[in-house]
């Protein structure tokens, strides 16, 4: 029976080394096999053209690449694209490119569907099938930066993790990920302009401090209120408003770093005075930005964007407490590709 190739991108520069030596070969071989594989995010052996035709299909012989393939890519009318991307294993995921006139961010997904059940995002209700490898969530950044340069002439900028998936639900993944994307032996990008969302998992949170991380934390809050909260994003009976704040401020505590709040209002769920006070008081323990986000539906119409009354009504309160705000329009909604909208219509 024939032994089943390895994935060549699960191995580390010294694991390369280390086996070109076993070949009998230099062990500088596995250094620049390394190079094209990050670097130069190389799909195939044959694309190695500085190593010699044998040595090619030795590692032919002997490895994969699992490259993921941009199934179809979606353009909206704003600029915005979305990918539909299918793994090695058939499975597809999505990631969306943001542009502005000063930035191009990417959206990326961490896992194939999502672990949490929050009832107003379509990609929820897929359910997590697997989480991504860190080689996965990479491509996906690769291929976000090559529509960047080719339809709008400039590099990324930027990259969210708020695609599909909870990112700390795949912790080790996404750091590796992170670490690749960040190291100058991969894309070479600051981890300051990577932003890594969560619906709020307290003990990786905590985690993520102890480990000194270098990008930035955005919490997908929506209530700071426990029973609403719950109501909306159930998994909060698990995972509540209480344990969440201490992760906070045991996080700001580590890194000193401003926490972004993601915040959605929704007509009759948490457009009074009562929840903007309540976020108020959650949020006030550390500099901190509230992001307040037009609301995509998911076709059910169980969820309502809030009246401009109510936005300007948690706008003016924010502001009179010394928070800053944020109005973020939504950015391709032709194309489902807005916040809470991927998986609607590809899966």
């Amino acid at each position: 029976m024939k032994a089943e190739k390895r994935d060549i991108r699960a191995f580390t520069k010294q694991q390369l080394r280390d086996f070109f030596e076993s070949q009998g070969d230099k062990a500088f071989r596995g250094n620049q096999v390394y190079e094209w594989l990050w670097q130069k995010s190389a799909h195939s052996f044959e694309d190695m053209t500085n190593i010699s035709k044998a040595t090619r299909q030795m590692l032919e012989d002997n490895f994969v690449i699992n490259h993921i393939k941009v199934d179809q890519m979606q353009r909206s009318s704003d600029g915005t694209i979305k990918n539909a991307v299918r793994l090695h294993d058939g499975l597809t995921v999505e990631s969306v490119l943001i542009p502005t006139p000063t930035r191009t961010t990417a959206c990326v997904s961490s896992q194939v569907g999502c672990s949490l059940d929050c009832r107003f995002c379509a990609t929820a209700r897929l359910k997590r099938m697997r989480n991504l490898n860190p080689d996965e969530i990479y491509d996906q950044v690769v291929a976000i930066d090559n529509e960047s340069r080719l339809y709008h002439d400039r590099p990324l900028s930027n990259i969210v993790f708020m695609g599909m998936g909870e990112p700390l639900m795949n912790y080790n993944n996404v750091l590796k990920a992170i670490d690749k994307i960040t190291s100058p032996e991969g894309l070479g990008m600051s981890p300051k302009r990577i932003t890594v969302s969560t619906s709020g998992v307290p003990k990786m949170i905590k985690k993520m401090a102890d480990e000194n991380v270098k990008f930035k934390l955005a919490v997908s809050l929506h209530s700071a209120i426990d029973e609403v909260r719950t109501s909306i994003m159930p998994f909060n009976a698990t995972f509540p408003l209480k344990d969440l704040r201490e992760a906070l401020e045991y996080w700001y505590a580590k890194t000193k770093n401003r926490i972004t709040y993601e915040y959605v209002v929704w007509e009759g769920i948490n457009d009074t005075k009562k929840d903007v006070d309540a976020l108020i008081k959650f949020c006030k323990f550390a500099p901190s930005k509230v992001n307040l986000i037009e609301y995509n539906p998911i076709d059910d119409g169980e969820f309502q964007q809030a009246s401009s009354k109510a936005i300007d009504m948690y706008t003016s309160i924010l502001e009179a407490n010394n928070i800053t705000v944020t109005i973020r329009r939504s950015r391709g909604k032709d194309i489902d590709a807005a916040c809470g909208q991927l998986a609607n219509k590809t899966q």
